[in-house]
């Protein structure tokens, strides 16, 4: 997996106070800037922290790249709605050569491991298979209508491939561009970094928390599973690690 900060929005907490100031204060556009020293832009960041008015940060987001993640890992993160996200298509892209993410239960056993890739590797024989196949029929097909064969082949091409990644697994990887404002974030990261989500997105999501804190601490100062902040809400279901989970986003 590899997980790198693409752009963020400049000044973040700086921007987050200005949008405050706007809220709390007379001052208008020209002049919003004005005063905000590091020490006013951390008091208005405690304050808004404090009286959990959280819309101000959403006027901050990050755009993260994202590579070596599994399709089951794109079911879930585009679940969160207020993001926008970029996905290496499987319709215009060959996966001939797919890589794969393969569950760390599973590579813990050696004889789980050996049935994962002979399933892998009879996939992609599968769809190897298949577009060939496909490319034939819909190449005849679409010279039979009177296209030239480079541009009937081309043509065929994307056709063979839309089809022929029916049979593609979801430990099949795929490549991420995905933007979320802070307050996004921090639903994210409460949802995702519980040890008790899928063992996939919560490395995803303890990476890119702990990529956004090296750039603004004091956004992030209380994002992570909700035992950071309050008690474990899952009841029966908890991990019963919470010192340990505290001690590690606390610091």
């Amino acid at each position: 997996m590899k997980v790198k900060i693409l752009a963020h929005t400049p000044d973040c907490e700086k921007m987050i106070a200005a949008a405050a100031k706007l809220c709390y204060a007379s001052s208008d556009i020209d002049t919003i800037f004005d005063g905000l020293d590091d020490e006013k832009t951390g008091k208005f960041i405690t304050m808004l922290s404090n009286l959990g008015h959280e819309s101000p940060f959403e006027h901050v987001s990050f755009t993260f790249g994202i590579e070596g993640v599994s399709r089951a890992v794109l079911a879930q993160i585009t679940r969160h709605r207020i993001a926008s996200f970029s996905v290496q298509s499987q319709r215009y892209v060959n996966k001939e050569n797919f890589e794969y993410i393969i569950p760390p239960a599973i590579t813990a056993i050696p004889e789980a491991r050996e049935e994962f890739l002979r399933a892998m590797d009879e996939d992609r024989q599968h769809y190897i298979s298949l577009a060939d196949k496909l490319m034939k029929y819909h190449t005849k097909a679409l010279m039979d209508e009177g296209k030239i064969q480079v541009d009937a082949e081309k043509a065929a091409e994307k056709m063979a491939f839309e089809d022929a990644r029916s049979v593609l697994p979801n430990a099949c990887d795929t490549k991420i561009i995905m933007t979320m404002n802070v307050r996004s974030l921090w639903n994210f990261f409460e949802l995702r970094c519980c040890n008790r989500a899928q063992w996939e997105i919560r490395e995803l999501a303890n990476e890119m928390l702990t990529q956004v804190k090296q750039i603004a601490p004091a956004l992030f100062i209380k994002a992570g599973p909700p035992c950071v902040k309050n008690g474990c809400p899952e009841g029966k279901m908890t991990c019963g690690k919470i010192e340990e989970v505290r001690k590690r986003w606390r610091n």
